[in-house]
């Protein structure tokens, strides 16, 4: 377990990165106000900005949330025109881009070169280069810092040190940018990875709790740091089980001044498993739809097949319910669930599944 902070060495972090990194401070090209393309919450839907109804199908592009952190560039799967069209060709209407907190918020621990401006200029470019290609973007707190190292992986929940000044920079970046969405946090894992009363509370209200180690950021906290950045637009919040369970979210929903909330879920099959790896339990995903918007944030085979993909895909499309594969990489699919054999598109045997779902009209 790494050294905590004193609590004077902590303070002076803060507040050394609050003056760089104010909403009103951060050097980051605006997005295009004049986008047309835009997704609200409506009731318990998805709308476009017409007001029609909006499932999001697509991909998660993956890289940005360690290349920058393991000193080997800015993305890791090309972000280029090329990659976009690639993934229209899929049949793609949304990208969710994960991101490294300690990359944007600029840490001395990252490379110079791949933190800070120049990391967060690469990823508001990206951003809008792909919203202005007619694709929404979801964009997250995926690899995150507790301390003052940089973040290496996923934690088990975002620290009140960081993550709601990383919340405010990213909202002032996207706030005039419609089609973007935020992604509050990967996948907590408080109380061991339980699907508790504590758990749930840990992740709505924050503090010491959970058995994390280190003072939390609730989804509550991060909410209000968004919206105080003057970004309305839509976020995503997650529950327990590496964001695996949804059976309390509607008594845990925090307060959105805006009232924009979707609910985030990832579902993954065996053998990497997950807690809706069972279609029995996918009723309790339909009642959490039934009051609000869901999205499958992530999902996949992790075994070279599409047989658990053919029947989230045909369950979720039945219900316009929206969701984004893991992810656009070339890999092993059986270490990941790996999209792609070549940068150019080509499917995986996991891949061909996913495509076949992103292609079939609906």
């Amino acid at each position: 377990m790494r050294k905590a902070l004193t609590a004077l060495a902590l303070f002076a972090v803060i507040a050394l990165l609050s003056v760089v990194l104010r909403p009103s401070s951060v050097s980051l090209p605006p997005a295009d106000a004049k986008v047309a393309l835009s997704v609200r919450v409506s009731g318990n839907q998805l709308v476009d900005q017409t007001g029609a109804k909006l499932q999001l199908r697509g991909v998660n592009h993956s890289g940005a949330q360690y290349a920058c952190a393991e000193g080997t560039g800015l993305f890791d799967a090309p972000a280029t025109d090329a990659t976009i069209a690639a993934m229209k060709a899929w049949g793609v209407n949304a990208v969710r881009v994960p991101l490294n907190e300690t990359c944007w918020l600029g840490s001395t621990q990252v490379r110079p070169g791949m933190r800070g401006s120049t990391y967060r200029n690469a990823i508001a470019a990206w951003v809008n280069k792909l919203t202005t290609a007619g694709l929404r973007v979801i964009v997250d707190a995926h690899w995150t810092q507790v301390d003052t190292k940089k973040a290496t992986d996923q934690r088990v929940m975002p620290t009140r040190a960081f993550a709601p000044l990383y919340w405010r920079s990213v909202g002032a970046t996207f706030k005039n940018n419609p089609a973007v969405m935020f992604d509050l946090f990967n996948e907590p894992y408080p109380d061991d990875n339980q699907d508790t009363t504590v758990a749930w509370k840990c992740i709505r209200d924050g503090g010491a709790c959970g058995g994390t180690g280190f003072v939390t950021a609730g989804m509550q906290e991060l909410v209000l740091a968004v919206r105080s950045s003057g970004a309305r637009n839509v976020i995503l919040v997650p529950g327990p089980e590496y964001a695996g369970s949804l059976t309390r979210w509607l008594e845990f929903k925090p307060v959105d001044p805006a009232n924009q909330l979707a609910a985030s879920v990832h579902i993954y099959g065996q053998p990497l498993g997950s807690p809706y790896d069972d279609p029995k339990r996918w009723p309790e995903i339909d009642k959490v739809a039934a009051k609000a918007p869901v999205v499958i944030g992530e999902f996949g085979d992790a075994d070279c097949t599409h047989k658990f993909t053919d029947k989230l895909t045909k369950w979720a499309d039945t219900r316009g319910m929206s969701y984004l594969a893991w992810g656009w990489v070339v890999g092993d699919c059986a270490d990941e669930p790996s999209l792609l054999k070549d940068y150019n598109g080509t499917p995986s045997g996991f891949g061909v599944g996913v495509k076949a779902a992103l292609q079939k009209k609906r």
